[in-house]
């Protein structure tokens, strides 16, 4: 009987050694670094999250609907999920929406303006684990956990004001003899006045005579406004208005139609776009300064993804490094003159090789551009 219960322990002992060593065997790699590598694993696997906030709303034909093209193409050629959050006029709620979009579990926030980029910041601060993308900023500060981009808004508007002297000096049908184009505003500050230097730069590097009309919005969101002003410069002579006003800027576009005069559109392909729906505004609208915000946006998304994004810093955009250009599409070749097109892409290689230097209206005095737009005031 003693015989038979010590074989019976004997056995239990051996099943529980057994037992013992293989669970050891079995958790050998599972060492708390191969854990995290595990864990890599897995992140790296899930699906990148990325919500884009709006300080505005959407269909604009410009700023806005660029910066949502770009979100598109990040869920298109990514794989990301995506949101588009319209935080809308009332600036006392884009502060909110920050916090509470930060809250939630996105991996990447991106925004855009120098209007929000204080508050962006104050969020990404409060935010270390999150990743935030500023899209177009003229300041230069960042986070460690952001990245912001700006764009040679001052060359690409050079370009554009080549386009307009010439085409107001043109046979172009609907070109009047006046030596004058305009120029339309959303605001009176620098990131417009940006523009503007440069379009008047270009202009009478074209013509040293030219004349440009200047009007300033006060809103990039009233179309009524933007219509207004242009019909003023209109009657007054001008043929060709170069818009950078936003969602006020679309007024332009009607007034150019009423009158049969000519536009310049800004940061999207605007002639393209519009033709959509209105093949006879389009038409008119000669080509566009494009600030290519969407291709932007993905390129930093795709480096942030490969762990290649330089995060604390602001890269400026320009020829070079293709985040600008005028829309030469179908409008621009059936509208412009052949030799024109090509006195504008002598312009544009002298730009991209640096042998014209175009001042920039963010590190001028208000005194300073005043002068140059009193200098060219029809």
């Amino acid at each position: 009987m003693r015989k038979n219960v010590l074989a019976l322990l004997l056995l239990a002992v051996m099943v529980l050694v057994t037992a013992c060593g293989n669970n050891t065997a079995n958790n050998a790699g599972n060492t708390p670094a191969n854990q995290a590598a595990e864990g890599n694993k897995a992140g790296t696997g899930d699906k990148l999250k990325v919500v884009l906030l709006i300080p505005g709303t959407l269909g604009d034909k410009s700023f806005f609907d660029a910066a949502n093209s770009g979100l598109q193409k990040v869920k298109a050629e990514l794989g990301a999920e995506t949101k588009v959050v319209e935080m809308g006029t009332d600036k006392t709620k884009w502060e909110p929406t920050f916090n509470d979009i930060a809250a939630e579990d996105w991996n990447v926030i991106i925004s855009g303006g120098s209007e929000i980029t204080e508050m962006f910041n104050l969020t990404a601060e409060a935010n270390p684990d999150k990743k935030f993308i500023n899209y177009d900023t003229d300041i230069e500060e960042a986070p460690a956990n952001m990245y912001n981009m700006s764009y040679s808004t001052n060359e690409v508007s050079f370009l554009a004001g080549a386009v307009a002297a010439l085409a107001t000096q043109s046979d172009m049908p609907n070109a009047n003899a006046d030596n004058v184009i305009g120029f339309v505003g959303g605001m009176d500050i620098p990131g417009i006045n940006a523009f503007l230097v440069g379009y008047i730069q270009g202009a009478q590097y074209v013509d040293p005579e030219v004349k440009v009309a200047v009007s300033y919005a006060g809103d990039f969101v009233n179309p009524a406004k933007g219509k207004e002003l242009s019909l003023i410069q209109y009657n007054s002579g001008v043929d060709v208005i170069f818009n950078v006003a936003g969602g006020t800027g679309l007024g332009i576009f009607d007034a150019a139609k009423e009158k049969t005069k000519y536009a310049i559109g800004v940061d999207s392909d605007q002639g393209t776009l519009i033709k959509d729906t209105d093949s006879q505004k389009g038409d008119l609208i000669v080509t566009s300064a494009i600030k290519k915000i969407d291709s932007a946006i993905l390129g930093a998304v795709k480096k942030l993804q490969d762990g290649t994004l330089e995060m604390g810093k602001r890269d400026v955009l320009g020829f070079v490094e293709d985040g600008v250009g005028i829309a030469e599409n179908d409008i621009y070749k059936a509208a412009f003159p052949a030799d024109l097109q090509a006195k504008v892409e002598e312009v544009k290689q002298k730009l991209i090789n640096k042998e014209i230097t175009v001042d920039n209206a963010m590190g001028m005095e208000t005194s300073e551009v005043e002068a140059i737009r009193n200098a060219v005031k029809p």
